[in-house]
């Protein structure tokens, strides 16, 4: 393990997207940056990704993360609230992967608990934990920003661990654990032809 590295946190959205960055210098993590993105002001959902994608690029440049940890959107009774956040995640996973930094997701239950001990624990106990944890001076606002930090703490507080999340390396490591999920060109092909 590297005895320096920046993790990127993501908290996915489609009106607000949180951002968090820490420094981990051997085994002490350093409170960087907490930033969110106002997505509200669009109007067309496919500009909201392309945002998404172009800020998520933009982090990563400036910042150089060496690893991205992402919040899983969790399973609500809105389909369609659902396949939005989906993609907002999955845009912002691509713009990791463009850049060949690995990631992994955890789910927002397994974040709240490796911050607060407690699965259900609200927005505001995971941010003031974060505060206390990383000495931030004042929070923000909307709390999306100290999501995202806080997915960067749970992957901090999990490095090492086998059993941490889904990572991806990169494309090929996403495609080989998502077979099922992917049409190659040789599948494309037998599809055409009737296979």
């Amino acid at each position: 393990m590297a005895h320096e590295r920046i993790i990127l946190g993501i908290d996915p959205g489609t009106t607000i997207m949180g951002f968090g960055l820490i420094k981990v210098e051997n085994k002490t993590m350093r409170f960087l940056q907490l930033n969110e993105l106002q997505l509200g002001k669009y109007d067309d959902h496919y500009v909201k990704l392309k945002v998404i994608f172009e800020r998520t690029i933009e982090l990563i440049d400036t910042h150089h993360p060496d690893e991205i940890a992402i919040e899983a959107p969790f399973f609500g009774k809105n389909v369609q609230s659902m396949l939005k956040l989906g993609r907002a995640q999955g845009v912002a996973m691509a713009a990791g992967l463009s850049r060949q930094i690995p990631i992994t997701e955890y789910e927002p239950k397994k974040i709240k608990m490796a911050i607060t001990g407690n699965g259900s624990a609200s927005k505001e106990q995971v941010a003031k934990m974060l505060q206390q944890l990383l000495n931030i001076g004042e929070l923000p606002k909307n709390l999306d920003s100290t999501d995202g930090l806080a997915a960067a703490v749970c992957h901090f507080f999990n490095s090492g661990k086998k059993v941490a999340g889904k990572s991806y390396s990169g494309w090929d490591a996403f495609i080989k654990q998502n077979e099922g999920r992917v049409i190659t060109p040789s599948a494309k092909g037998s599809l055409k032809n009737g296979g």
